[in-house]
């Protein structure tokens, strides 16, 4: 499964890649760029060195990936695909999601690259501002359904009016809001920020280690997105439905990020502590009533 989830992360993103230069008037690269990218880096070699934490920090971020995806149940049809689902497990998922990004903040502060240490800064402020509304949207979530399994919240969506996207619309809109800072594209991409940081935390990093990021990157976008399907979407019974599912909502962040400039980070905070929060807020205090 961590090999289908970085394939099928990379696709969407060179699909991604593709639409945007589309509507750029550009031709773009292949669809599978990003997946042959990855395999040539694989075949670096790389010198550089700057610490043990420097060399761990790829391997305990992608570790982090997969230890999220193996409790995340990917269908839940007649031939369910669960792994290591439990009951409890979506308050760990909510622990172990941050996981990577706390061992690429300390890889990248190892790394000594100024451009680095702005964009784990930058990345790790914005990370507070959006698991707030994250949080409170699982929270409603979890009360409505009288449960922290994800297997529960989903066999309770039985029918398509019983979605959460339609049965806890609050909720929806406030994980959704904090969806857009978790995949980290327009206006969310301060971390990154190509044109001012030169790509911020993965700066100094090159070959086998970029080849994991940019791995990890796929994979944990593939993760976010079966997560939020099984939140909102009702799960998905075969792989095709899966795909049809996470494409629509890879789409709705794509096409934000097109028409919209980056925030700086306080705006990007403001954001999220603002709007998201208070649609959650909303949404809990109607829950509980």
């Amino acid at each position: 499964m961590p090999f289908v989830g970085a394939a099928v992360g990379l696709t969407y993103m060179g699909i991604g890649r593709k639409i945007i230069a589309r509507v750029q008037h550009r031709y773009g690269p292949p669809i599978f760029q990003n997946i042959v990218d990855v395999l040539k880096l694989y075949s670096k070699k790389t010198a550089i060195t700057h610490g043990v934490m420097f060399h761990l920090a790829p391997n305990l971020a992608i570790t982090g990936t997969i230890s999220t995806l193996m409790f995340i149940p990917i269908l839940s049809g007649d031939y369910p695909i669960r792994l290591f689902s439990f009951q409890g497990d979506l308050l760990l998922i909510m622990y172990i999601m941050v996981f990577g990004c706390l061992a690429m903040a300390l890889g990248a502060g190892q790394s000594g690259n100024p451009n680095s240490a702005i964009g784990v800064s930058r990345g790790l402020t914005q990370m507070l501002g959006y698991e707030i509304p994250f949080v409170i949207a699982l929270v409603i979530l979890m009360v409505q359904n009288n449960t922290t399994s994800l297997l529960d919240i989903i066999a309770a969506q039985n029918t398509v009016a019983r979605w959460n996207i339609f049965h806890s619309p609050f909720a929806f809109i406030a994980a959704m809001f904090a969806f857009l800072g978790m995949m980290g594209n327009k206006p969310f991409d301060v971390p990154i920020a190509p044109a001012e940081i030169a790509s911020g935390p993965p700066s100094e990093f090159g070959g086998k280690y970029l080849a994991l990021m940019q791995t990890n990157r796929g994979m944990f976008a593939f993760v976010k997105l079966v997560l939020y399907t099984d939140l909102f979407l009702g799960g998905a019974a075969t792989f095709v439905a899966l795909l049809v599912k996470t494409f629509a909502l890879y789409l709705v962040q794509l096409f934000v990020g097109i028409v919209n400039p980056r925030f700086r980070t306080e705006q990007s905070m403001t954001f999220f502590w603002k709007w998201p929060s208070v649609i959650g807020l909303i949404g809990l205090v109607l829950v509980l009533l």
